[in-house]
């Protein structure tokens, strides 16, 4: 048991490889290379140039931006007269963020005061026939007060308690403010990529003071001037300016940040793109088009009663839209890649053994050389074949034995009886049985040679067959 676990674990610490086996196949062999050869595309083409494969990118952004408006409007209402807008006034919220709203035309119900007023004719809930359809303190949908529980026959209105009089009028049909295509933005962006501990901002380093003050976005001459004219954006976006002020829009600015921080720093800068987000088509007249909310103004007279203005403003919303990716080269997804590579390189060898095996025409051929089987009959038959084959080799072997201790036995002397003494048979010379016990044929010869000396030293020296001669009783 533990001799086979031995053998299990040292069977570990062997290599193990396939056997391959050529097709000459002309076809097939076309169809694997042509494989190859999009794969080594797809791979270096595709992921290692295209999509910079080789990189450990990030995309977690972090950003800021800062936004500055700076124009200025002259407008005339005949609720208002004359009226200089500056950016404290039409930009809202007045400091600044990557969300912001532009004023770009008004509508203005000036006075304003509590107390009772019929129900504008443009609210449906509003309408009414007699009483009864005015419950007292019920709230109008969408309206501007509440009931009072009084039908108004001059207007078939309810009578409400709310801000009156209530907002009357019609959107103007040119904006009020239409020189504000003039104004400019200023959009500050910072933004950091913290896995690489990298940060950039889209103003560019200049010792130039008057650069910032004088300089306009332009994608060809001036592409890292962060100041925007308005009307361009809109321009950019496929609308005219004209056109979108006088019911407003959404304008969506995307700043997409893609650094290779293999290069230099200098390489990487931002790339802004500009849509209109209030509209799937470029139409105006859509009902879901525009854009637009109300605020209010308010005072005190010298009674110190309160009232207020209301304004409805009609403008362009912008919103900052910030992304980035960042790249940087790393040994691990550099090696995932060439890994993901060499497995579709597998694909396509399992691809051509199907169509080699399966749907060739000599396709059983080509299992038959690929697929060895070999049954437990055929193993046991090939270990009595190499038991039989050792079996005849021992008896080679002793048969060997047999005959070179033959040959030494019939290679000794023979003594004549004549010349040896028949009263002394212990002083024959014979060769004894422990001589000719050996092990091996190279020791029975050794044997042989030296009782052939020794036979004829003693016939030398032991010549009268007398002097062999003992007493019996010695």
């Amino acid at each position: 048991m533990a001799q086979t676990w031995g053998n299990f674990f040292f069977s570990l610490l062997d290599y193990k490889t396939e056997k391959f086996v050529i097709a000459k196949n002309k076809k097939v062999g076309v169809l694997f290379r042509l494989f190859q050869l999009g794969v080594i595309g797809y791979l270096i083409g595709w992921v290692f140039i295209w999509k910079k494969g080789y990189q450990e990118a990030e995309e977690a952004i972090q950003s800021s931006v800062f936004t500055k408006l700076k124009g200025v409007d002259l407008t005339n209402s005949t609720e208002f007269g004359l009226q200089l807008w500056g950016a404290e006034d039409y930009v809202i919220p007045p400091q600044g963020d990557r969300t912001f709203f532009i004023v770009t035309n008004y509508l203005v119900t000036p006075n304003q005061r509590l107390g009772f007023c019929p129900e504008s004719p443009k609210v449906p809930d509003g309408f009414c026939t007699s009483d009864h359809e005015c419950m007292e303190g019920e709230t109008v949908i969408a309206g501007h007060g509440l009931k009072t529980g009084r039908c108004l026959n001059d207007t078939w209105t309810c009578e409400i308690h709310a801000w009156c009089p209530v907002e009357q009028g019609q959107t103007p049909s040119e904006p009020l403010l239409g020189k504000a295509e003039n104004f400019t933005v200023y959009v500050k962006n910072f933004i950091k990529f913290p896995k690489f501990a990298f940060t950039k901002s889209n103003v560019l380093p200049t010792i130039n003071s008057t650069y910032l003050k004088t300089c306009r976005y332009d994608k060809e001459h001036h592409p890292y001037c962060p100041i925007f004219r308005v009307g361009d954006v809109v321009l950019w976006t496929g609308f005219r300016f004209q056109d979108m002020a006088i019911k407003g829009g959404s304008i969506g600015v995307g700043i997409e940040w893609n650094c290779d921080l293999d290069k230099d720093s200098s390489k990487c800068n931002p790339e802004y793109s500009f849509t209109r987000l209030d509209t799937s088509d470029n139409s105006n007249h859509s009902v879901t088009s525009g854009y637009n909310f109300r605020f209010a103004r308010y005072y005190k007279d010298a009674a110190g009663q309160t009232y207020r203005n209301l304004f409805k403003v009609y403008g362009i919303r912008f919103d900052i839209l910030v992304n980035g990716k960042a790249g940087k080269f790393s040994i691990i997804p550099t090696v995932i890649n060439i890994g993901s590579g060499l497995a579709l390189m597998g694909a396509g060898v399992f691809a051509c053994d199907m169509i080699l095996l399966y749907m060739m025409s000599k396709s059983s051929f080509y299992r038959e050389t690929k697929f060895e089987a070999i049954t437990k009959k055929q193993k046991s038959g090939k270990y009595r074949e190499k038991k039989q084959t050792r079996h005849h080799g021992h008896h080679r072997h002793d048969g060997r034995h047999r005959r070179v201790e033959k040959q030494a036995t019939e290679m000794q002397p023979l003594t004549s009886v004549s010349s040896q003494p028949k009263n002394n048979p212990e002083r024959q010379i014979q060769p004894t049985g422990s001589a000719l016990k050996t092990h091996s044929p190279e020791r029975k010869l050794l044997a042989t040679v030296s009782f052939r000396t020794q036979h004829c030293t003693e016939k030398q020296t032991i010549s009268p067959v007398s002097s062999l001669r003992t007493p019996r009783n010695q």
